[in-house]
């Protein structure tokens, strides 16, 4: 079980910065903030399409660190010269699901290509299977190649899509599901 802060994996990105993978803590709200709201500003992939508040973003990180001490999610941020460039987690599901994870990623536009997501995605795959999982779930835009192609490079297969689940810019997009058998 990991705890608030941990640091899980270091390496050097494509342009040679390290790169440190960890498990957030509360000091790492306002970066979280500016992460996640940079990601609106972009008009990125994501299900968000309005700027997220101070409040919000510290609600969610508590429940977030809530759940990885409970042992239900793992949370890894990854940081770049003491800034946040990218975030994700596992989250273990409940019930007659409790053999599947959820997962998650987002990574800022000018960090992304430089193998944050790929990292983040192997340590978050390497917990599911220590942790038991059978099963890692995921969804994304149709149309987001560069996140595809990193889920496709670990494995990861299309298993269907939701028709026009996603509104944006007057335009609508599939939501495509994607699964690791571990």
């Amino acid at each position: 079980m990991a705890k608030p802060a941990e640091i899980l994996r270091k390496f050097k990105a494509k342009d040679g910065r390290e790169v440190i993978l960890r498990v957030p803590d509360w000091g790492d709200v306002d970066d979280m903030l500016v992460l996640i709201n940079s990601l609106v500003d972009e008009g990125a992939s994501i299900v968000h399409s309005r700027k997220v508040t101070r409040e919000e973003e510290v609600d969610w990180l508590g429940k977030t660190l809530i759940s990885v001490e409970k042992g239900d999610s793992i949370a890894v941020c990854a940081e770049v010269e003491g800034t946040i460039v990218a975030s994700s987690g596992l989250s273990i599901r409940s019930g007659i699901r409790d053999h599947t994870g959820e997962v998650g990623l987002i990574v800022r536009r000018d960090h992304r290509d430089l193998g944050i997501g790929t990292a983040i995605m192997e340590t978050l795959v390497k917990w599911g299977r220590e942790m038991g999982l059978e099963l890692v779930v995921l969804g994304v835009f149709e149309g987001n190649d560069r996140a595809r192609h990193v889920y496709e490079k670990l494995g990861f297969r299309e298993v269907g899509r939701i028709p026009r689940e996603f509104h944006r810019d007057g335009r609508y997009f599939d939501h495509v599901r994607m699964v690791l058998e571990l």
